[in-house]
């Protein structure tokens, strides 16, 4: 990893905090509340990519654990990867790898804009939706015990508020993409 690398990766991870000052939105079905940082993962994703993306992920991992009040809320601290929302914070990191990894294999450069604006919103439902659920949800029951059933029901709420991410991460990947690239390609 280069540095201009860690250094992508560090303003993504600066990225993720800021939209964590925005207050979390508390639903009461179950005890994570809806934030705006899983849009953050996603961009992470399909901004730089899924090995840079994951490592901005890390880093916010890294200041989470070392107790910095970096989550929504001002939340940080080891006592946070015990709580109910320890899950999808684990999770952001295979979300961010994933939307990356698909957005590499998917968009191209001389893709029309609605092709990859397409292809970065594929990625980002899938790594920054269904990756991130599955690590959540299953915190949430097996962990938690909440069983399956109620972590998944509870979990639906948050399906329309992530849609809207997934639009707009795809809106500013494709400007990126168009202004500035900095996706690594894969075939």
């Amino acid at each position: 990893m280069t540095t201009r690398d860690l250094v992508l990766s560090a303003l993504f991870a600066a990225i993720i905090v800021a939209l964590g000052l925005l207050p979390p939105i508390s639903i009461g079905i179950i005890s994570v509340p809806i934030t705006a940082q899983s849009l953050g993962v996603m961009l992470a994703g399909v901004v730089l990519g899924a090995k840079r993306g994951a490592v901005a992920v890390l880093i916010l991992i890294v200041l989470i654990a070392i107790g910095l009040p970096v989550l929504a809320g001002g939340h940080g601290g080891l006592s946070v990867f015990a709580g109910p929302t320890a899950g999808f914070i684990i999770g952001w990191i295979f979300a961010a790898y994933v939307t990356g990894y698909l957005s590499e294999l998917l968009v191209k450069p001389e893709q029309t804009a609605i092709n990859q604006a397409i292809g970065f919103f594929i990625a980002s439902v899938a790594g920054g939706v269904v990756v991130l659920y599955a690590f959540g949800i299953a915190w949430l029951a097996i962990v938690v015990g909440i069983g399956f059933s109620k972590a998944f029901i509870g979990s639906l709420s948050f399906i329309p508020g992530d849609l809207v991410k997934a639009v707009v991460a795809a809106l500013v990947g494709r400007a990126v993409m168009a202004g500035y690239p900095l996706l690594p390609q894969r075939n």
